[in-house]
């Protein structure tokens, strides 16, 4: 552990040294982060967050940013060459992939709020609720790759998404109750979103096909479907059809014993008339 935390914070400066070379050959350009950004048609967050070091730099984004600030490659170099470090294992990068190459997502939590979801200060809550404890500068770097993830239910096309969320998770105060109350109102905005569908599954029911805990379901472009869990023991990333077609059964169980939209929506403003 205590090597992987050294690791963590010498990618973390390299990060910060390529988002100070962004920043230099950007100023040298004549753009600000914003003229920037639109011209690349990008957020001026995405920019910033790379440039002070909270975000990676993509080798596909920092291509174009080399021949649009015409830097000769340097931007790629430094990208190729940054150090190699374990945080996220291979099977969570294929499945980030997936996911943000998906046409549809359905996912089950009652632990947590599903990531895309999140609010910055609550994923920094749950990242710091982790035992044994992640220091600064991964808890940072989690929290970026994390508000990262969200931009796939922002775009012109998003895919279909449905979110079964158990109650109880909405009535944990991670990060205490100003992060709380901020958490609920960005709920109920995200429960307004075209294509997405938020139910929570009440207390007191009498059937629940959840028991076995969080999954994730995807389907790929190519119509793949691809089903995603987490235990205690770890995550792993599942291709099986027969798994697959398991999780979706429990997943359509788990529509029909949740409220409908409407009636969650309606107890979301409920939470937050109690605020």
């Amino acid at each position: 552990m205590r090597g992987s935390r050294r690791g963590a914070r010498r990618n973390a400066s390299a990060m910060r040294m390529v988002g100070a070379l962004l920043a230099l050959y950007r100023e040298a350009a004549g753009y600000t982060q914003r003229t920037l950004a639109e011209a690349c048609v990008m957020s001026e967050e995405h920019i910033a967050s790379v440039e002070q070091g909270r975000r990676p730099l993509k080798m596909d984004l920092a291509v174009q940013l080399d021949k649009f600030l015409n830097t000769g490659g340097a931007l790629e170099t430094a990208v190729e060459n940054m150090p190699e470090v374990d945080l996220i294992p291979r099977w969570a990068e294929e499945y980030l992939d997936c996911e943000r190459e998906a046409i549809a997502i359905s996912s089950y939590e009652n632990q947590v709020l599903p990531g895309q979801l999140q609010t910055e200060a609550y994923a920094q809550a749950v990242f710091r609720s982790r035992v044994p404890v992640f220091d600064e500068d991964e808890i940072e770097r989690f929290v970026a790759m994390r508000i990262e993830r969200q931009e796939i239910l922002h775009r012109k096309v998003p895919p279909t998404t449905s979110f079964v969320i158990w109650e109880a998770v909405l009535h944990d105060h991670l990060g205490g109750k100003q992060v709380y109350v901020e958490q609920l109102r960005h709920l109920r905005e995200y429960a307004d979103l075209p294509g997405l569908a938020l139910q929570v599954l009440p207390f007191g029911r009498t059937q629940h096909a959840g028991l076995n805990g969080p999954f994730v379901l995807l389907e790929t472009p190519e119509h793949q479907r691809l089903a995603y869990t987490e235990t205690q023991r770890g995550s792993q990333l599942i291709a099986d059809p027969d798994e697959v077609a398991i999780l979706t059964q429990k997943c359509a169980m788990l529509r029909t014993q949740a409220l409908n939209p409407e009636d969650t929506r309606d107890l979301l403003d409920r939470l937050l008339g109690e605020q």
